[in-house]
């Protein structure tokens, strides 16, 4: 990512692969700068890894790149995962029923109930809520903007990945089934030409009989080489740059590829 600050600039970076994923790097995953700074790193409330720079006035590049091995299998998947009972949840999930800056599950609540209310509890109920928001949203970048909330999407019924992602969680924690936000990358491995520009991705992870699922509003499938960089209440918690000033994003490159074993570029 280029930038061009007009002067110098505090920011915090979170492009480094989740923690999660760590034993997968088979080569480091850096942040470097150009020109180089003192970076400073940090873990956030949520567990991700942060990265504190003081940014220069003028041009400023920031890149990260790694090799990472993955399974090759799809996102993992469970349609007898069973809802649990609020009172049965863990004390650490339950936050991820609230609302939040971009999911108003005030608003959304009667809503939700109407329309999912009488799906089965679980799996099936969730799966009910991604099909609902991949057909009633329309994706186009031009749509993209950065204040649009879950209740906006709602009403707009046009966005990015995030607007899909918000959307879902909102439904899904008015059904009192904790939804929390993800962002990273998202492979074309297995996917049909042509293969559209890349771009760092979101989408959301589910609490179903005791552990936390992938369900991805946006695209409504699986995925191979999906790689999680950080977990969250909304966008707000897992923005990949924080400025803290007036700023110019001037380029913007994101990738994700397979590689041959033993090429490391």
């Amino acid at each position: 990512m280029t930038y061009k600050l007009a002067a110098r600039t505090p920011m915090i970076l979170m492009l480094q692969v989740h923690d999660s994923r760590a034993r997968d790097l088979e080569t480091p995953n850096l942040l470097a700068t150009d020109p180089i700074v003192p970076i400073e790193s940090f873990r956030d409330c949520f567990g991700n890894s942060c990265c504190r720079v003081m940014a220069p006035a003028g041009k400023f590049v920031v890149s990260t790149d790694s090799i990472l091995r993955d399974s090759g299998q799809p996102d993992p998947k469970d349609v007898t995962a069973r809802q649990l009972a609020v009172e049965k949840l863990p004390s650490d999930v339950l936050t991820f029923l609230l609302p939040s800056r971009y999911c108003e599950t005030d608003i959304l609540s009667a809503y939700a109930w109407k329309c999912f209310g009488n799906e089965e509890p679980g799996w099936s109920r969730v799966q009910a809520v991604c099909d609902f928001v991949h057909k009633h949203v329309s994706f186009g970048y031009a749509y993209s903007r950065a204040t649009r909330t879950a209740v906006d999407t709602l009403n707009e019924a046009v966005g990015v990945c995030r607007d899909y992602t918000h959307l879902a969680i909102a439904l899904c924690r008015c059904l009192n089934i904790p939804a929390r936000y993800c962002t990273g990358y998202i492979s074309d491995v297995g996917q049909p030409p042509p293969h559209p520009e890349m771009d760092f991705s979101a989408w959301m992870e589910v609490y179903l009989g005791g552990q936390w699922w992938v369900f991805d509003p946006r695209n409504n499938d699986v995925r191979v080489g999906r790689v999680l960089m950080g977990r969250g209440r909304d966008a707000a918690d897992v923005a990949f740059a924080l400025s803290f000033g007036q700023h110019e994003l001037a380029e913007f490159r994101v990738w994700i590829d397979p590689i041959e074993a033993g090429d490391h570029r």
